[in-house]
């Protein structure tokens, strides 16, 4: 039986990292899922407990990394907190920077030999946020804006290899990542995106033709809708 190729998918625990991770899985892939907890129940899926946002952990977890055979990369990991720049602490914009932009950079440094000797894939979730200005989102946008350059510069620089590298800019999606925040998504359905929308545009690029490579995956809800938390 042909061995199950490996993704490495990071923010597998819940959210837009959870559902392509289960939507890998289905695909046929074995999954190490990285993160701080895990969630998911399965025979493919291996867990590293790791906090991205940690340096230590972070560069301990890229030479473990050095030693597998990546066929997907997956940056799923981050966080976001919107305030007026000046109230942001110190910590907050470390952690933020790294989690977001540094780690994605050293995951794909830890594992790029691997995928462009298997012509895998490298895709990075990024956010709508990479490609315009929200106010109070300073930080956040600059650190996916930055994911975005950096993913279309190695995509320039690996062209003559078989890697394919895609940028996914979802809008607004229902998950996790507004629990700690002063909004959410709304509730109507036209008005947010799902995890799961997000993992089919992941099974879309892994299902294309390998000569061709969507290098920017835009995903907006058809309706424009947020909920304020009381």
């Amino acid at each position: 039986m042909e061995s199950r190729k490996l993704a490495l998918v990071s923010g597998a625990s819940s959210g837009i990292g959870k559902a392509i991770a289960l939507r890998l899985l289905s695909l046929g892939y074995s999954v190490l899922g990285l993160s701080r907890t895990s969630s998911i129940s399965d025979e493919n899926y291996e867990h590293y407990k790791v906090d991205l946002s940690e340096e230590n952990q972070t560069a301990l977890l890229c030479q473990e990394l050095k030693k597998k055979d990546v066929f997907i990369l997956i940056n799923a990991a981050g966080f976001g907190k919107f305030e007026p720049h000046e109230e942001l602490s110190s910590k907050t914009i470390i952690d933020m920077t790294f989690l977001n932009l540094t780690a994605p950079l050293l995951l794909t440094n830890a594992t790029l030999r691997s995928l462009k000797a298997d012509d895998g894939y490298l895709i990075n979730i990024n956010s709508i946020e990479a490609i315009r200005a929200s106010k109070f989102a300073a930080v956040y946008s600059a650190t996916k804006a930055g994911l975005k350059a950096f993913s279309d510069a190695l995509f320039e620089e690996t062209r003559k290899s078989g890697l394919s590298i895609t940028n996914i800019n979802p809008d607004m999606t229902e998950s996790a990542f507004y629990n700690d925040l002063r909004f959410d998504v709304s509730k109507k359905e036209n008005e947010k995106l799902l995890s799961e929308d997000i993992a089919d545009s992941v099974e879309h690029i892994l299902r294309m033709r390998k000569g061709a490579v969507v290098s920017d995956y835009t995903i907006r809800s058809l309706n424009f809708g947020i909920s304020k938390k009381k």
